[in-house]
């Protein structure tokens, strides 16, 4: 269990930035596994359209350190300044040898940020050029990078840039009006807040406590590619970090209300009685036998608030016998908000 843990006051530790060099490998991640990100299928069938040969031959090269889990060492920095892709992949190349076997030898086997890499294994799974020249491995990859971003990338990135660049001030008003939890959006199932203690669990075979603060500060970046993942790390020597779905792809992947249906949605629910029928069923699935007594309504009555519910697509029904049970559509209703939201951001 990881467990990263906040102040009390955690915006003043907190990192917001954007990596194009991040990005632009998080791209190639989604490359390698489309079945995996539904969200990114146009996008897939369109640059696998426009690679060019070679350089398709050279991202399969460099799949087995890019297809399961993306180098730690491509987290952007704390630092004030913000680097451009050029900037990044210099950095990328001036790191020593020790640093860049076990990172880049990480997607191979978790080492549970030992450092400790087992030459074995990683031979085994096609890394034997990692292990005999770090340093050329490293360069060769550093090409490959900045010839897909010449090549294809540059490109996405200036169509992603102000998305990106809109994340970051959106993430900053929330951090500030609501904390950070908000932020990350929906946490995958792995991990969950404990509000009480101001902290995130992560359940992954690793045993680290992490303590944000002004020594260790947490580095926040949005993604378009990072979707449906949240890619967490904790392991020195690279920075505590979270890399999360930027907030407009987030909103992409809930379930949607067309803006026909939603006035039909919100017509339903503005009425008193139907609020209570609904609060009930949300506590668990009723008939309208169970509901009846507890609305004060004769059956004829209360079918048409079920009724209209339904036809909202705000309950579900199944027949047990003789009865019909009704249960609470939860997506329906994790739709609104975003389709309010939406509509009101619509020209």
């Amino acid at each position: 269990m990881i467990r990263i843990a906040l102040s009390e006051s955690p915006e003043e530790h907190v990192a917001l930035t954007v990596s194009p060099v991040l990005e632009c490998v998080l791209s190639l991640h989604v490359l390698l596994g489309p079945k995996h990100h539904a969200l990114h299928h146009a996008w897939v069938r369109r640059m696998r359209a426009g690679l060019d040969p070679t350089l398709r031959r050279e991202l399969e090269r460099f799949a087995f350190v890019l297809r399961r889990h993306v180098p730690d060492v491509f987290l952007p920095t704390p630092d004030d300044e913000v680097e451009s892709f050029e900037q990044e992949l210099a950095r990328f190349r001036a790191l020593p040898p020790d640093l860049l076997l076990p990172a880049l030898a990480r997607p191979l086997h978790d080492h549970g940020g030992t450092g400790v890499v087992d030459h074995a294994v990683v031979a085994a799974r096609g890394g034997a050029d990692l292990l005999d020249d770090p340093a050329g491995f490293a360069e060769r990859l550093a090409r490959f990078l900045e010839r897909y971003w010449l090549e294809a990338f540059a490109a996405e990135w200036d169509r992603i840039d102000p998305l990106l660049a809109q994340a970051i001030v959106e993430s900053g008003r929330r951090l500030a009006a609501e904390g950070i939890w908000p932020v990350l959006g929906r946490l995958p199932p792995h991990c969950r807040v404990d509000s009480a203690r101001r902290e995130l669990l992560i359940d992954l075979p690793h045993d680290h406590e992490v303590q944000i603060d002004a020594a260790n500060p947490l580095v926040l970046s949005p993604s378009v590619f990072v979707w449906p993942h949240l890619v967490v790390n904790c392991d020195e020597p690279w920075p505590t970090a979270i890399v999360y779905a930027a907030p407009t792809i987030a909103r992409d992947a809930e379930p949607r209300i067309p803006p026909a249906e939603l006035l039909r949605v919100l017509r339903a629910l503005g009425d008193d009685t139907r609020l209570r029928v609904l609060k009930l069923i949300a506590q668990r699935p009723r008939t309208t036998q169970e509901l009846s007594p507890l609305v004060g309504l004769s059956t004829a009555g209360l079918s048409k608030s079920l009724h209209r519910l339904a036809e909202a697509g705000l309950v579900t029904t199944r027949r047990e016998g003789y009865y019909v049970v009704y249960s609470l559509a939860s997506d329906r209703l994790e739709a609104l908000a975003p389709a309010v939201e939406r509509f009101l951001a619509s020209e």
